[in-house]
């Protein structure tokens, strides 16, 4: 397959996490639970996104905005994980989230934070870094805002990132990501739950999935991927349509495996321009990850043999 020359990559990582995450036997309400075992990661979509491209070897820059204390274990966390980090200090303190993996029943519980508010001067200050340092390249757009942060932002950015000639990329929910669709970006990343809840709708099959994620490319989006949790994803690009299974590996956790998915699309974009590859690597990294602890990612030994066992089949749709 023929490689062309990479753009440069960025992303934007408004309200990264310090992530801790528990094993216990059971919750037991109003009871302590004692934990076997605990993890402290830096987290957020846009971190974790950055972490598995430099897992690829692949060069990116990362926006990254933190508060307080709590903001500087995340950064001492991170240091050595991401290759260029620009950090956009402000007052606060940046947020914890919280993952306990329940082991007697293989449950998984989230509880997120909502993250310090960005003054309004700071927020026109890092979206202008943002779009500068991204240039003509990929410009990765993800994860929960705060609070005051316009649900527009997305959507605003996507259309500047398309005015000078870059390759926006958002993986978001809800209202943020049906004005981002309207401003066409190059790759969008749903799960199916957040697109059923887009659309209203049950979505029961693979192919139903498909449909709706190709009315969306229609529209104007380039490429329209869409997580379908242990069933695999769909890739819709103009030319076809492409499914794969999840592979089937061992599951210690799923945090993170959808960043890693977006990592290795992008990575694979970037290189060689083509859908049902961009798929398999999508797929591997996901993979790759979910077989970690906490928000550990995959590793780079890992990929080569995953992406060989990916089966991608062409929809036609």
């Amino acid at each position: 397959m023929t490689e062309h020359m990479p753009r440069p990559i960025c992303t934007l990582c408004l309200n990264p996490a310090l992530d801790v995450t528990y094993h216990v036997a059971k919750l037991i309400p109003d009871e302590k639970s004692r934990s076997a075992s605990a993890r402290h990661d830096p987290g957020g979509n846009g971190i974790n996104i950055g972490r598995a491209l430099k897992r690829m070897n692949i060069s990116s820059h990362t926006i990254c905005v933190i508060a307080g204390s709590v903001g500087q274990i995340f950064k001492t966390l991170l240091k050595d994980q991401l290759d260029h980090v620009v950090y956009e200090e402000i007052e606060g303190e940046t947020r914890i989230n919280t993952t306990i993996i329940e082991t007697d029943t293989h449950t998984q519980y989230q509880v997120t934070g909502s993250g310090t508010d960005i003054p309004p001067a700071e927020i026109v200050r890092i979206a202008n870094d943002f779009i500068e340092v991204t240039s003509n390249g990929y410009g990765i757009i993800t994860g929960s805002c705060q609070p005051n942060i316009h649900v527009t932002l997305y959507a605003d950015l996507v259309q500047r990132l398309n005015e000078q000639g870059a390759r926006a990329v958002v993986d978001a929910h809800g209202e943020m990501l049906k004005l981002a669709i309207a401003e066409k970006p190059f790759l969008i990343k749903p799960n199916k739950h957040e697109l059923e809840q887009m659309l209203n709708k049950p979505l029961q099959s693979v192919e139903a999935v498909a449909e709706c994620a190709r009315g969306i490319q229609r529209s104007g989006v380039d490429f329209v991927c869409v997580s379908l949790s242990h069933e695999g994803a769909l890739l819709v690009s103009p030319d076809n349509s492409y499914y794969a299974p999840t592979l089937d590996v061992p599951v210690n956790t799923t945090v993170g495996a959808g960043d890693s998915m977006v990592a290795g699309m992008v990575a694979s974009f970037n290189m060689y321009e083509n859908a049902e590859l961009a798929l398999r690597w999508g797929i591997a990294c996901g993979a790759g990850t979910v077989m970690h602890p906490g928000t550990e990612l995959f590793n780079s030994e890992e990929i080569s043999e995953l992406q060989s066992k990916v089966l991608v089949k062409q929809l036609d749709i």
